[in-house]
């Protein structure tokens, strides 16, 4: 039964697949008396930097790798391991492919991080290891993935025990939203400064529903906000006001291209939004499919119109905000909770 666990995920707190892949579940690990170091890969600082669309200082950066390094070399203290993606980004996977013979370890993906290497920006990366997160996930003793496509990503890779886990939310966080026929219906949108790009998709939707319903477009953590003609308000996003900023909406939104990457990804607004009984509208892509269930808890839309439509029917009719929201929140409380991962994770170490 391990003892002492390192966690090495790939940022700090201010990172949200670190916040809730890793952080969130660090206070149920302390009540099982296991001791726990956690050594995030990139700092506040270069975090800082990426969201301000700034480069990180290029010393800064090397010294992320010095430091993982330092730590690599007390893995042997401890009896579990626990990576996020990999343990150096382009970097080959040497260090993981010596960590499993020495030690073994666990690792965790919520985005398709293989994509950076075999679709990946930089060509000479792609030429020269396309299939480093196939070996990562192939060494791995345990390999957790929060959805279905990075779940057949990890079987075709030779991955010998996957596990999967969706990205939850902490119920004691969230409140339920009281729905109510109101003059202005507000559609919200929240995410990190590098996904915003995905509404330019639905802007069409949203001026043509603005000229004929009054509505407000609310973007948390959205500072440079598209070009919207209507009514739009950004609030900034900090992790102890998400919840209250949420409650400000009636619709939730989920716009996403479908392609690799977006299919990777595991749709955890939707899984907020529900969890504050909002309605959504989502694009059918990857897991947007499995948590938005059409008719019932929000609308998949595909199409400009489909956009228009769905939203439309929502505005004009606040019980069935009422109605889906509801709906939501019991598929959300029942599969999507801290609780229920961390039984899921438990189990699979046999702590």
């Amino acid at each position: 039964m391990p003892k002492r666990i390192l966690f090495l995920p790939k940022y700090t707190r201010k990172g949200a697949s670190s916040r809730l892949r890793t952080y969130q579940f660090l206070p149920l690990w302390s009540h099982k008396k296991v001791q726990l170091t956690i050594s995030p890969f990139f700092t506040d600082t270069y975090l800082e930097h990426i969201y301000a669309g700034k480069k990180p200082p290029y010393l800064h950066v090397l010294s992320c790798y010095w430091r993982r390094l330092l730590v690599l070399l007390t893995a042997g203290r401890y009896d579990l391991v626990i990576i996020e993606k990999e343990l150096f980004p382009y970097l080959p996977a040497f260090p993981e492919w010596l960590l499993c013979r020495l030690k073994g370890y666990w690792v965790d993906y919520d985005d398709a991080v293989f994509h950076n290497y075999d679709q990946g920006k930089y060509a000479v990366i792609s030429r020269l290891m396309p299939r480093k997160i196939d070996r990562v996930m192939k060494w791995a003793d345990l390999v957790t993935a929060g959805n279905e496509y990075l779940i057949c990503r990890a079987r075709s890779a030779g991955a010998k025990n996957i596990v999967p886990m969706p990205t939850v939310i902490d119920p004691l966080r969230y409140r339920k939203k009281v729905h109510k026929n109101k003059a202005t219906v507000t559609i919200g949108w929240i995410g990190s400064p590098s996904t915003l790009k995905y509404l330019d998709a639905v802007i069409p939707a949203l001026e043509t529903l603005h000229k004929k319903y009054k509505i407000m477009v609310l973007l948390i953590n959205g500072k440079n906000h598209p070009q919207f003609s209507g009514n739009l308000k950004t609030i900034p996003w900090t992790e102890a006001g998400e919840v209250d900023a949420l409650l400000q909406i009636d619709i939730g939104i989920m716009p996403l291209p479908d392609n690799p990457w977006e299919r990777g990804k595991c749709s955890y607004k939707l899984i907020q939004y529900m969890a504050c009984g909002l309605p959504v509208v989502a694009s059918p892509v990857g897991m947007n499919r499995e948590v938005v269930q059409h008719v019932v808890n929000g609308f998949l839309a595909n199409t400009q119109e489909e956009w228009v439509e769905f939203l439309g029917q929502l505005i004009s009719d606040w019980k069935m905000r009422e109605d889906f929201g509801t709906k939501g929140y019991e598929l959300v409380m029942g599969k999507y909770t801290l609780a229920a991962n961390f039984e899921r994770m438990l189990h699979s170490v046999k702590i």
